[in-house]
């Protein structure tokens, strides 16, 4: 497989960083997830406005160029032989030494990793199985969580999820320390009662989700009431429906709901009304490429 160190191409069994990365000591680095379709990233200009945002308030030296980040997947899908595939554009503070620096990093390393995509259908797509996490969502770094190399809660919520005992591909639902829902492990979560549709506010603690944000601009433009705030996970068990987004899986119904230690369950014929909608309206959207 194919990937992309600084801009050239690596076998991945060849690409190497310095065990002097400040990325690798302190997780000092941030990354983007998206995908192509028909070959072209979507919200591609989104997501580098995240990702420059983030490297200015972590003091990385790096400025996204969207137009060099799409020519570099579309020589990556070629290298690979891919049509489309999931992208991780990451951005690695570089090298320093040992120890916290109280200055900025001006030799970041860019690597960016790849997996292809099959083809699917989002009417076809199953219900997706959550679960409440007894695990608390920690709180963000900074004065907002941007989308960096600390994965360490999330790891530990899907190490909660398989000693459980939970389904294959369920997701799991963080609550923040004030007991209010913030977003799933891999997903920010909405959820629909009465033909309106809430999501956790940023508030909550939740990354800034790029395909989030979209959704709340299509119901805009469908007409669909929406509202963010601060919920608990009682309006989860009240709600019509629920759904949770993502770069690469779009919008995913959820199919049930269990508790913390599986005592409670709910279900849902999936998708709702609400997500049907939206579901074909972000395909379509995407598929045109038309909503930068």
């Amino acid at each position: 497989m194919k990937l992309l160190v600084d801009g050239q191409l690596r076998n991945s069994e060849e690409a190497v960083i310095s065990v002097y990365d400040h990325g690798f000591l302190y997780g000092m680095g941030l990354f983007e997830t998206f995908r192509t379709y028909g070959g072209k990233p979507w919200l591609l200009e989104r997501h580098a406005r995240r990702l420059e945002e983030g490297c200015r308030l972590l003091g990385i030296g790096y400025v996204p160029d969207p137009r060099r980040m799409a020519d570099s997947v579309a020589s990556l899908l070629a290298a690979n032989g891919w049509e489309d595939a999931y992208i991780r554009w990451s951005v690695s503070a570089g090298d320093g030494a040992v120890g916290l620096p109280a200055g900025d990093y001006d030799r970041p390393r860019e690597i960016v990793y790849a997996k292809p995509l099959p083809p699917d259908e989002p009417d076809t797509r199953p219900g997706k199985p959550l679960r409440l996490l007894k695990l608390r969502r920690s709180g963000p770094e900074g004065d907002v969580r941007l989308k960096s190399f600390h994965y360490m809660n999330n790891i530990l919520a899907k190490r909660e999820l398989a000693a459980a005992g939970a389904a294959p591909g369920t997701e799991g639902l963080f609550l923040n320390a004030e007991g209010r829902v913030v977003e799933g492990l891999v997903s920010n979560v909405f959820w629909a009662k009465d033909g309106r549709l809430y999501t956790p506010s940023l508030r909550t603690g939740p990354l800034p989700g790029i395909t989030a944000r979209y959704v709340l601009e299509l119901a805009a433009a469908s007409g669909i009431p929406a509202e963010e705030g601060e919920y608990g996970p009682e309006r989860l068990w009240e709600a019509d429906e629920i759904f949770v987004t993502n770069s690469i899986q779009e919008i995913v119904p959820a199919a049930v709901l269990e508790s913390e230690d599986g005592s409670r369950r709910r279900s849902w014929e999936a998708p709702g009304t609400i997500a049907r909608r939206l579901m074909r309206e972000y395909r379509k959207a995407a598929e045109r490429g038309d909503a930068e």
